[in-house]
């Protein structure tokens, strides 16, 4: 059977296709989102408490490359494949370079309930990635558009930079690195032992929000949905290729290979609303959280394991 928290996922996805009147109110859903975020960054700076170091820097400059390389990868994909227009064809790209919050949860549960060991940085995994993407998709739109360099970067670090998942994750970091498990305990064990129950409730919201996604499926974009179910598992043997050939442990790569499988659906939205504002963001929405996501929560991240099994023989 699914984790636990996958089958909140799915209540809610029954739900919303349904059309039952079960909804979670916006300040509810902001809440569980901003403390899924801060507890990531939390357990992942507890991780790194005394464990700095700069071995982990080749590591890290790697799954950044990865970030900044898939946007550039999947830009021409779109545009020629799928016949979206430049602006959708960058924020398709940046969405898909970066990474899923919700998907690194439950690959980070996933990985925690079978065992497997996990290297202390993988949380920061999520913004190795997230930035370069974001970044690297924007700029290759305004050079498509002809803008001048300046005009492209100007702005780009501030409109990455300061969006909140990016603030919650790298202060959570930060905090957890500083106090450890011990010194910080009054305050982050009540964060880290809720871990399950607010991941559960943030995929009950996650569920409802794809099944409106979903209703009705727009068939009319059949290569956009396509390409929504193609990518993730194409892409999870680039981040199980690249996990495997630095040597991470098992559950390092296990995660590294479901975030290179995922789509964002909070951070790159944002930065997409303000950086491309002829971008549909609908689609990418449609795409990121209607196919990707439960394809990745669903059965994508139990074939991933297996593979990586396979593989490491």
């Amino acid at each position: 059977m699914p984790d636990i928290v996958v089958m909140f996922f799915l209540l809610g996805l029954l739900a919303g296709l349904v059309k039952s009147d079960l909804t979670i109110p916006k300040a509810a859903y902001d809440t569980l989102s901003l403390l899924l975020m801060l507890t990531i960054g939390l357990k992942g700076g507890m991780a790194l408490y005394g464990n700095l170091g700069w071995s982990i820097v080749p590591e890290l400059l790697a799954v950044a490359a990865l970030g900044a390389l898939i946007p550039l990868a999947l830009m021409p994909i779109l545009r020629r494949c799928v016949h979206l227009s430049p602006a959708d064809s960058a924020s398709l790209a940046a969405h898909y370079g970066s990474v899923s919050a919700g998907t690194f949860a439950v690959a980070l549960a996933f990985a925690e309930g079978r065992g497997l060991v996990i290297g202390a940085e993988v949380t920061l995994y999520l913004v190795m990635m997230e930035l370069p993407a974001i970044m690297v998709a924007i700029a290759l739109y305004r050079r498509y558009r002809g803008s001048e360099a300046g005009e492209a970067m100007q702005g780009l670090w501030h409109e990455t930079l300061t969006n909140r998942g990016v603030i919650l994750l790298a202060g959570g970091v930060l905090i957890g690195a500083m106090y450890g498990p011990a010194e910080g305990a009054n305050v982050t064990d009540l964060l880290t032992g809720a871990f399950h129950a607010v991941l559960a409730l943030f995929l009950l919201e996650m569920g409802l929000t794809a099944a409106d996604t979903l209703r009705p499926v727009p068939w009319r974009l059949w290569r956009l949905l396509t390409f929504a179910l193609v990518a993730p598992p194409a892409l999870s043997l680039v981040g199980m290729i690249v996990g495997l050939a630095l040597g991470l442990p098992a559950g390092s790569v296990l995660i590294l290979t479901a975030l290179t499988a995922s789509a964002s659906y909070i951070a790159a939205p944002a930065a997409m609303r303000t950086a491309i504002p002829e971008a549909n963001i609908g689609l990418a929405m449609l795409a990121s959280l209607g196919f990707t996501f439960p394809l990745n929560v669903i059965v994508g991240i139990p074939l991933y394991h297996q593979a990586i099994q396979w593989a490491a023989g």
